[in-house]
């Protein structure tokens, strides 16, 4: 893939956050072109760039690429398992961040059932928490090596009656020895997003330490493809 004519500019017309007026990489098809879109959130003390080589393994054709980047490589300072204040205002600012990249999206007139969040470690947090928060009809979410932030998750925080995911397919992949990411945390997650009527799978992989293996890979790249199919 190469870049797209979309390039990398700042997002303007913000509220000003640690990451207002970053980099938004694209890449794929281009925006204008495409028929589904990935925004794609990067790890701590990664970048978009990385995270565009990742959607390179997954992307189909008629499917735009968009990675926000964080300022200084990281969405929030401490553990997403702090309390939510200590991560402030970076986890309010990344969330702001996404929803800036899904706006670029539909305003090319790409509908948010084509528009597919994946995230890896913080990334994947902050996807999930996004989507956890803004309920409705995605193409899909993967949270790899993540899941909903804060120091414990109560459910009816996130419950309403209009909270409905509407079956968007969600993909939790994580180590069960994650030196980050608890395995509890995973099914609780998936047990919000359930109660909000998501299609959820979550695979847990013996002894895999923190990273992405074939199996997320490809099951990402199966998500990515139903975006388009006809």
């Amino acid at each position: 893939m190469g870049d797209s004519s979309g390039g990398d500019g700042p997002q303007e017309g913000r509220e000003d956050g640690p990451h207002q007026n970053q980099p938004l990489v694209t890449d794929g098809t281009p925006l204008e072109d495409a028929e589904a879109a990935l925004v794609l959130t990067h790890g701590r003390g990664a970048s978009a760039r990385g995270m565009v080589q990742l959607a390179n393994e997954v992307h189909e054709e008629g499917v735009a690429v968009l990675a926000p980047q964080a300022a200084r490589q990281t969405w929030y300072p401490n553990s997403f398992l702090a309390p939510v204040e200590q991560n402030e205002p970076g986890r309010s600012s990344g969330l702001q961040a996404i929803a800036a990249a899904i706006d670029e999206a539909t305003d090319a007139g790409i509908p948010h059932e084509r528009i597919m969040l994946i995230g890896f470690s913080q990334g994947a947090c902050l996807a999930s928490e996004f989507v956890a928060r803004n309920p409705r009809r995605y193409g899909g979410l993967a949270a790899l090596s993540g899941g909903l932030i804060g120091e414990k998750i109560d459910p009816e925080e996130y419950a309403s009656d209009d909270a409905d995911l509407e079956e968007t397919p969600v993909f939790l992949g994580c180590s069960d020895v994650d030196p980050h990411i608890p395995e509890r945390r995973v099914y609780e997650t998936a047990d919000v997003l359930e109660a909000m009527n998501a299609d959820v799978t979550k695979r847990l992989y013996e002894g895999m330490g923190h990273g992405i293996n074939d199996d997320e890979l490809a099951t990402v790249s199966e998500m990515v493809a139903a975006l388009v199919a006809e």
